[in-house]
């Protein structure tokens, strides 16, 4: 007869029913149920470092190929949550053996899958093997939560930045218990500020990586920050003051948040527990109002200002389908924002194979060429001039469209504009006067000095599309959908 002897252990601690004395208490017991055969084959299948939660692990799945292929008489374990945890993968293994002529026994409980007591008592013990499990995770997760709302930082990968250090805590009974804490590593929160700082400024995850690759800067791992990498970066509310920014940021998106107005300050940082579920595949991140966020026991370096802001650009340039595709290219102004008259498509700029200029070409030209699209080309440099050129002139027209763009880009603006800032400046042309003029010659002076990433900004939050029909490009602002030629 042929058996398969299955054993396995989570950790191995010393503690507990070691892997060895597991197959021993199997081979023992086979020995004793089957004394009259003489013939007895036990081949051995062990796991060591692996839960119960699920069936990946090697010598199980390795055990499974080997049944299918040798169809063993019986396959022995010590306990039925050697197994499994799990109901449904328990019941799946069951019927499988079922279906293969092959019996299951455990030697713990006694259950004999070749009764059909033995089998139906074993689903029973399996369900309440999987509550068990799940009862237990239910308690480190209550017990994480009460931690958490102490601004304890609970283990992990730390965030760029931080190392974890430990404190000892003396309490009113005169115990002492050890937390930790995060500590800060000088070298890389030099290298987050910068993150925040270039992010602000170009409003780009690439721009970002094209800027901390040029000074040579690294990962811990001594690789380049991948765009993912920065982005949770910037994602994270560890660097975020506990500020009174960071505060109604986070009440008004729905957090648990575990302090209040009273306790705001500028100086220590934020930590913030349950971004991802762990119940699911891969621990995806979950959406803000599941968080619980606490004032950490560690300093601050990000304004709660300036790290809702971040958040803000982040929100605007996941693509919808309903806002231009966001451009991360370092020499266009336009590229995603114009339209081809032709076929509906988006132009994309492309730089020219000299790299000393780039033209605008439809994405369905790029993708099938001409018999795609016949769209005319557009000269890059020259159809960015132009576009702008023209919209410091519709800003005569419409003041209060270009103040609110210059605004949302929270530029620094000189006294003159001030007056321009109010919600009576007038925006027909008739109307507008003095108040026009002087507008316009304010524009005039500050368009040509913004940087390409805060022109591409403004250009984006006043323009709604670019037609360009292979003769003429049409113009259509935000607010009003009317083309302009």
């Amino acid at each position: 007869m042929l058996f398969f002897i299955y054993s396995r252990k989570s950790v191995d601690t010393g503690r507990g029913e070691s892997l060895e004395n597991q197959v021993s208490m199997c081979r023992d017991y086979i020995l004793r149920k089957f004394p009259d055969i003489s013939d007895i084959d036990i081949r051995i299948y062990e796991d060591l470092g692996f839960s119960g939660k699920n069936t990946a692990r090697p010598k199980f799945q390795r055990m499974l190929r080997d049944i299918k292929a040798l169809r063993p008489d019986y396959v022995v374990c010590y306990r039925l949550d050697r197994i499994s945890r799990s109901v449904s993968d328990f019941s799946r293994l069951i019927e499988e053996l079922n279906s293969l002529g092959v019996s299951f026994l455990c030697i713990r409980e006694e259950f004999d899958t070749s009764r059909p007591m033995g089998k139906a008592m074993m689903y029973i013990a399996s369900v309440f093997a999987q509550l068990e499990r799940e009862t237990i995770a239910e308690r480190v997760r209550d017990n994480m939560v009460l931690l958490a709302r102490d601004g304890r930082w609970l283990g992990g990968s730390t965030p760029t930045g931080y190392r974890s250090g430990q404190e000892t805590q003396i309490y009113l009974d005169g115990h002492t218990r050890a937390c930790h804490m995060l500590i800060e590593e000088a070298g890389e929160l030099d290298t987050v500020r910068l993150m925040y700082r270039e992010f602000l400024d170009k409003r780009s995850l690439t721009g970002v990586s094209r800027s901390l690759t040029g000074a040579g800067i690294l990962s811990r791992r001594g690789k380049p920050y991948s765009l993912p990498g920065i982005k949770d970066i910037l994602r994270n509310p560890v660097y975020c003051t506990a500020d009174l920014d960071a505060y109604n940021y986070f009440t008004s998106k729905g957090a648990d948040v575990c302090f209040d107005e009273k306790r705001c300050s500028d100086y220590v940082g934020l930590i913030a527990y349950n971004k991802r579920n762990y119940r699911r595949k891969n621990a995806p991140r979950q959406a803000v109002d599941k968080w619980i966020v606490a004032i950490g026991r560690h300093r601050g370096i990000i304004s709660g200002r300036d790290w809702v802001r971040v958040q803000e650009i982040l929100e605007e340039n996941v693509p919808t389908g309903a806002a231009p595709a966001c451009t991360h290219n370092v020499y266009s102004l336009l590229s995603g924002i114009i339209y081809c008259g032709i076929c509906g498509g988006r132009l994309f700029a492309k730089p020219r194979s000299n790299g000393h200029s780039f033209d605008y070409i439809c994405g369905s030209k790029l993708r099938g060429g001409v018999k795609a699209c016949p769209c005319q080309n557009l000269n890059g440099p020259g159809t960015d001039t132009a576009v702008f050129q023209a919209l410091s002139g519709f800003a005569a027209e419409d003041t209060k469209l270009f103040v609110d763009g210059l605004r949302s880009l929270r530029i620094q603006i000189s006294s003159e504009f001030r007056p321009f800032y109010t919600s009576a400046v007038p925006r027909t042309p008739s109307a507008c006067g003095d108040a026009a003029a002087s507008m316009l010659a304010c524009l005039n002076n500050l368009l040509p000095s913004l940087s390409i990433y805060e022109k591409r900004a403004l250009i984006r939050s006043v323009v709604y599309k670019i037609v360009w029909d292979g003769a003429d490009l049409t113009i259509s602002l935000s607010q009003d959908g009317d083309g302009r030629p």
